[in-house]
């Protein structure tokens, strides 16, 4: 298992548009992830899971990786997290 934790940089948060490009992302890989803020955890390639954690810009957010690609995933997760989803 592999954890990250990242800030939701972009202003509006994970809203319906970047919050499909998180889950197009998730499931290039093939180990399972997850998204955790605060006490919740969501299954990262359920678009409706990542967005009833209700994530705004500046909300830290732990990506969490299961399995063979764990590393490269949540890598992989937070690079696209830090680029603001070229917003």
């Amino acid at each position: 298992m592999f954890v990250k934790e990242v800030t939701v940089e972009n202003q509006v948060g994970l809203h319906a548009r970047p919050a499909t490009f998180f889950i197009q992302k998730a499931n290039e890989y093939k180990s399972s992830i997850w998204v955790e803020k605060e006490e919740r955890r969501v299954n990262a390639k359920s678009l409706l899971g990542v967005l009833s954690l209700g994530i705004v810009g500046g909300t830290v957010i732990r990506i969490i990786a299961d399995g063979a690609d764990e590393q490269e995933a949540v890598e992989g997760l937070v690079a696209l997290v830090e680029s603001g989803f070229a917003e």
